[in-house]
C-alpha cells in the first residue's frame, strides 16, 4: 500500500472512532476516552494532522478528550477584546480562543 492510501483509511478509521466517541459520552465516560485516545494515537503513529474539529474536542493541557457541557465549560469573555473560553473540567486549564470581528 502506498502512503496515501494508508492516510485515507487512517482518516477515516479517527473519524470513525471520535464519532463513537461522542456518541457514547453520555453513556460510558471511560469508553469515549478510549476511543478518542485510539483516534490519537493512529493520527500520531500515522504522523496526519486531525483536522480542526477534531483537535478541539482535546484539552491543550492533559490531552483528554473533552466534550463541551459534559466534561468542559465553554464561556464567551465579556472584555474588549471577544473571546471564547474553554475550561477542561478535569484539569481546570482554561484557554481562550480570540473570536475576530
Amino acid at each position: 500500500m502506498n502512503k496515501k492510501n494508508i492516510e485515507r483509511i487512517a482518516n477515516e478509521r479517527i473519524e470513525i472512532l471520535l464519532e463513537s466517541a461522542l456518541r457514547e459520552i453520555k453513556n460510558d465516560e471511560k469508553l469515549s476516552q478510549s476511543y478518542a485516545i485510539l483516534a490519537r494515537k493512529i493520527a500520531m503513529r500515522i504522523r496526519i494532522r486531525m483536522p480542526y474539529m477534531m483537535k478541539q474536542l482535546f484539552c491543550r493541557k492533559c490531552k483528554q478528550f473533552i466534550v463541551p457541557g459534559i466534561n468542559s465549560r465553554v464561556r464567551i469573555g465579556r472584555t474588549r477584546v471577544k473571546c471564547i473560553r474553554i475550561t477542561c473540567m478535569k484539569c481546570n486549564h482554561v484557554y481562550r480562543k480570540i473570536i475576530e470581528s
